[in-house]
């Protein structure tokens, strides 16, 4: 990028020390933490001012800095959009006899969500149009739609933060009339007792954020009224509500890294007591389905790593009672599965690549769908309907965009229902190529590296490279089509993604060796593949490139501590920087429940472990990256101040003249813009600024 005379910012120092175990450790940047009550304007005072004024005078050097690439960044925004078909529409699925649609108009940022009764022929029922509920809001969410069982009702949660705290209302879909009952500070999702008026809720701590309760309301009473049904007391736990597939159960779970709980009830007597499934036990956990008599039991029990696929009673639902109905296997992990009346359909991952496999209860035929690209991302798809032969699932490639495909179970038959249209008149798969390469990591572990490219992209020293990751809570990055990635596929960029630990790709196992106290095997796994594509003439560290988000945005910090000479340019996206100091502190949003992925810094074995690779912590005086580092004022999965003190103390200590940026969007939170096209827009501009520095605004 072009130098420039904008004037950096720089944070004011208030030293605070911070001592935990005798190791005193100084913050000065810690002022820049702000209360909720601060955050939303409900407390004004000269601290919330002063971290205002900050955040804002680095979004004004950010858009000084970058004002000569606004043009280009604008075509390239035409660009991505131009791909967009922008008045689309989902495939209908079928549920309860309604068809249900999601459409876009040309020109929305949100969908509009329709029902036809019984046929696609019969008159449209508009149920939403989010572009008419998010007029006059900056950030617009709406989520947790339900529908009753007589289909009159709809349960609805919308966002107008973006902290994920939602409000829940309930639409007459009759009458169109929105009944005044209003509960706040839910999780947004909802169950509805099949007396059509009856609805099951959870509840959040307002501090914390925790799922902490779940509440039984009854439409028409006062929500002050509302029954407690359950209260999650254990801070390491998180609950839910759902409802089984079978609509005979409500469930009730709680859940912490590695040990989950379920309790039932019929859902036909909503003021019935729970039954509990089977009591938590640390490192056993388990998810439920129901199916005539049975509970079927997706778990890691007697050591299963890879889980396997188990049953019991109704009668009988503790551990003793369970038996297998899929075994453990080694080499095969099993991720979900889905129940229907005659199939059991199964979602597996080996060597790294998704799986659908399809078996008849009465077990006449168990067989895998065929899938013969290199690497692909494959997994079954809205599925409501029992009593189908139909399994619905979407299938994609770096190279082949979405196909939403329905399988027929017994003639074998397959209708591709959607392709994914790229629009612009450019798009050709036959002009980009994909493959799989496997790094050998420091200690000696395979991890592979999957990659696209234009086909008349030579691959070089002089190569583009964007390595992307994220690596944590299990969490596997599948191998999907992308119409934005497009714009630097033909700009001559390579796109990798890095499979490393703290991922799934290759089996549980793979995530354990990446979490807790073996957590750096993210950090070198992503460098040691960064080594390989370098030393295999894929790029070179002059045009090498990382960007990673969130609990990804922890490991571009770790990297650039770690081996900053191996990159060009990092963009790290609401990045998870501050560890220590955030999972000491109990009330900052979802920091119990996080003990069990990195470690509870109250041990000091943790608390040593996690300070010396918390990016914050290990922040020295040496040569960076290009950074730009991107946050959300609300964010309240990583707060926006980890990002903003990470960037001030970058400011202070780094020895290079590179860029660093930090990029706040003041309206929104975790998850960014809420509009489609305005999320667009914050891609074009991280887009902008590796094109930016490979001289590439054409």
């Amino acid at each position: 990028m072009k130098s420039t005379d904008a004037k950096i910012p720089v944070a004011e120092k208030q030293p605070i020390e911070l001592e935990k175990h005798g190791d005193i450790r100084t913050d000065n940047y810690f002022w820049m933490r702000l209360s909720d009550q601060q955050k939303l304007g409900e407390v004004k005072d000269a601290q919330t001012q002063k971290v205002i004024n900050y955040l804002e005078q680095e979004n004004t050097y950010y858009e000084e800095v970058t004002q000569y690439t606004k043009n280009f960044e604008e075509k390239l925004f035409e660009e991505m959009k131009g791909r967009i078909k922008e008045d689309d529409s989902s495939v209908p699925y079928k549920d309860n006899g309604y068809f249900y649609i999601t459409s876009y108009q040309k020109g929305m940022q949100y969908p509009i969500y329709t029902r036809k009764k019984e046929n696609l022929q019969a008159q449209e029922e508009v149920l939403f149009n989010v572009n008419e509920m998010a007029k006059g809001f900056d950030y617009f969410q709406l989520g947790g739609l339900n529908i009753s069982p007589d289909n009159k009702l709809a349960v609805f949660a919308t966002d107008t933060v973006s902290r994920r705290q939602y409000f829940l209302r309930i639409k007459n879909l009759e009458t169109g009339e929105i009944y005044k009952d209003i509960i706040e500070n839910t999780s947004g999702g909802s169950v509805w007792a099949n007396d059509n008026k009856t609805i099951f809720y959870t509840k959040k701590d307002p501090v914390t954020l925790r799922s902490v309760k779940i509440f039984r309301h009854v439409l028409g009473t006062p929500t002050a009224e509302d029954v407690l049904v359950y209260h999650e007391k254990d801070e390491t736990f998180g609950t839910y509500v759902t409802k089984s597939k079978s609509d005979k159960y409500i469930i009730i779970g709680s859940h912490s890294t590695v040990s989950t709980e379920a309790q039932f009830l019929d859902a036909n007597n909503p003021t019935g007591n729970l039954q509990m499934l089977q009591p938590r036990q640390r490192d056993l956990e388990y998810s439920v389905s129901h199916f005539k008599d049975h509970f079927y039991l997706l778990t890691n029990k007697d050591n299963a790593t890879n889980f396997k696929l188990m049953k019991t009673p109704v009668s009988a639902t503790t551990k003793e009672n369970w038996v297998d109905v899929i075994p453990h296997r080694e080499d095969t992990l099993l991720e979900d599965f889905s129940i229907f009346k005659e199939y059991l359909v199964l979602e597996e991952r080996a060597n790294g690549l998704n799986k659908i496999r399809i078996k008849r209860w009465d077990n006449k035929e168990d067989y895998y769908l065929p899938f013969n690209e290199e690497t692909y991302a494959v997994g079954v798809y809205n599925n409501p309907e029992f009593d189908t032969d139909i399994i619905r699932y979407r299938y994609n490639s770096f190279t082949t965009p979405s196909s939403i495909i329905d399988f027929n179970m017994a003639d074998k038959s397959k209708e591709i229902k959607k392709e994914q249209e790229v629009l612009g008149g450019k798009f050709n798969k036959e002009n980009y190529k994909s493959e799989r390469v496997w790094a050998t990591a420091r200690d000696g572990k395979k991890v592979a590296i999957s990659l696209v490219y234009h086909k008349n992209t030579a691959l070089n020293k002089h190569t583009p490279l964007l390595q992307y990751a994220y690596g944590s809570y299990g969490y596997t990055i599948s191998d999907g089509f992308s119409t934005t990635r497009l714009s630097l596929l033909d700009r001559g960029f390579v796109y990798a993604i890095a499979h490393i630990r703290g991922s799934e790709y290759l089996g549980r196992d793979w995530y354990e060796d990446g979490k807790m106290l073996h957590k750096k095997n993210t950090f070198n796994d992503f460098v040691d593949c960064s080594k390989y594509l370098i030393a295999n003439n894929y790029t070179s560290d002059a045009h090498l490139y990382a960007m990673g988000g969130s609990a990804g945005g922890l490991l571009m910090g770790a990297i650039a501590n770690m081996n900053a000479e191996l990159y060009n340019g990092i963009i790290a996206a609401v990045p998870f920087v501050d560890v220590i100091s955030t999972m000491i502190d109990d009330s900052i949003p979802l920091t119990t429940g996080e003990y069990d992925e990195w470690g509870n810094p109250n041990d000091k074995t943790y608390y040593e472990y996690i300070k010396s690779y918390s990016p914050y912590d290990q922040v020295e005086a040496k040569a960076y990256p290009n950074m730009l580092v991107t946050t959300g004022y609300h964010d309240s999965q990583v707060q926006y101040w980890e990002p903003a003190k990470w960037v001030a103390k970058l400011r202070e200590l780094k020895t290079d003249t590179n860029l660093l940026m930090l990029r706040t969007n003041m309206e929104a939170g975790h998850g960014g813009a809420s509009g489609r096209f305005d999320a667009l827009k914050e891609t074009a501009k991280d887009y902008t600024f590796f094109l930016a520095l490979e001289n590439k605004l054409d």
